[in-house]
């Protein structure tokens, strides 16, 4: 006989019901109880599946849905994590710096130089005052507002430059005092009423002095490479013999990076006495061995991701030997197939710095690095246009740089691991 309840039910009467039943159909009853409640966990912890990467570990994905890192391309101590997605963001509304550079749509010169026409063809200044080391005048002439990445270097002036931070300029915008680091330490004499693209990104040293720590006496040093090789490069004490700390009694000191001290010393005399980071990096003896080591780099990375279904390559997870150092994520493959060959040359140059490794970072390693930063959190915000956001958590800085209009997304993503 079935018993039929309606009303509110109470604690009595659901152990009054279960009393009265065999104990088989109890057992039923809580197996499927506990079902029911596993299922509710599940759901719990995959409120958003997008944010899940490659296996079961979770990667978050800031400024696009879906990130997943695929296996790694290495080729020396260089070791590269392809960062792929199944949402590829429309960013088509946006220029890029060399490309409005090189079009005329952006012009920048020193401080006080630029100048525009008033209505009766009166040659006006915009900006008064002398050249600054740290700040030039940008004019967006485009129809297109213009993305800045912090690294990137401009030729000309009275002296080369790199841009000191991400942002957005807008359409129509007024001249912009734009925050900018010297890269040629010895030279403050003009080449040029305005700056071109030298189609350069300065390495991850360089970029991390500039971007992270805007300090311009530590980008010096790190364009002679000084603040890295210093550390890095040299064989410390002791090293010769097998007793520098790590080493190991009797075994041979490393083999020096390509890019040492020395070599730096000699190039900087003889061809770039100016100390320009352009005319440094693209000499010949240094030059070629970026290009030939990028040419390694960049066959394997084309193998590897040209297989991918329904997924494009958004970004990377960069190490040095064992160590997971730096990340470059974008909203778009278009945006990253853009910035991709200079970036990696400039990869290329920093791992020329290091010595010689064996060690390859992991999968897991690079999972564990694109987690995001969580500490100390600053913005800065231009209504309407953009919004810059950076986290620090012990060793590890992450900026964004998310663009709000015609419609949120984040543009850029950086993760480095600081020195």
């Amino acid at each position: 006989m079935k018993r039929v309840w309606s009303g509110p039910v109470s604690l009595r009467t659901v152990q009054e019901a279960v009393m009265g039943m065999k104990p088989v159909k109890v057992f039923l009853g809580i197996c499927v109880g506990l079902f029911i409640l596993f299922v509710g966990v599940l759901q719990m912890f995959d409120v958003n599946p997008e944010m899940r990467a490659e296996g079961s570990t979770a990667v978050p994905a800031p400024g696009s849905s879906g990130w997943r890192l695929i296996d790694s391309v290495s080729y020396e101590n260089l070791t590269i994590f392809p960062v792929v997605s199944s949402h590829d963001g429309d960013t088509s509304d946006f220029a890029t710096l060399d490309e409005a550079l090189a079009s005329g749509d952006a012009v920048i010169t020193e401080h006080g130089n630029y100048m525009r026409r008033t209505r009766d063809s009166v040659a006006d200044p915009v900006q008064s005052g002398s050249a600054q080391v740290n700040q030039l005048v940008l004019v967006n002439r485009g129809k297109r507002p213009l993305i800045l990445l912090a690294g990137e270097v401009v030729s000309g002036g009275k002296q080369d430059r790199i841009i000191g931070k991400d942002r957005i300029v807008p359409i129509g915008a007024a001249p912009l005092p734009l925050a900018v680091f010297c890269v040629e330490h010895g030279r403050w004499t003009s080449s040029g009423g305005t700056f071109a693209g030298a189609k350069m990104m300065a390495h991850p040293s360089v970029r991390e002095k500039a971007a992270v720590d805007q300090d311009q006496g530590r980008v010096w040093a790190a364009v002679r490479g000084q603040d890295n090789m210093a550390s890095t490069l040299e064989v410390r004490p002791g090293a010769a013999s097998g007793t520098a700390s790590g080493g190991v009694a009797g075994a041979p000191p490393p083999p020096a990076p390509a890019l040492n001290s020395r070599t730096m010393n000699d190039v900087i005399a003889s061809v770039a006495p100016t100390e320009s980071y352009k005319q440094i990096y693209q000499s010949r003896a240094v030059g070629q061995s970026v290009e030939s080591f990028a040419e390694q780099i960049e066959r394997r990375f084309n193998r590897a991701t040209s297989g991918l279904k329904g997924e494009r390559v958004v970004g990377v997870v960069v190490a040095f030997g064992g160590e997971v150092a730096w990340s470059d994520a974008f909203a778009s493959s278009e945006l990253f197939q853009i910035y991709w060959p200079k970036l990696l040359r400039s990869y290329v140059v920093e791992a020329l710095t290091w010595h010689a490794s064996r060690e390859t970072a992991s999968l897991e390693d690079a999972r564990e690095f694109l987690r995001p930063a969580t500490g100390r959190f600053r913005e800065e915000t231009e209504p309407g246009v953009y919004s810059w956001r950076e986290s620090n958590a012990g060793r590890v800085a992450q900026i964004e740089l998310e663009a709000l209009a015609p419609k949120p997304m984040t543009l850029h993503c950086l993760k480095v691991a600081t020195r």
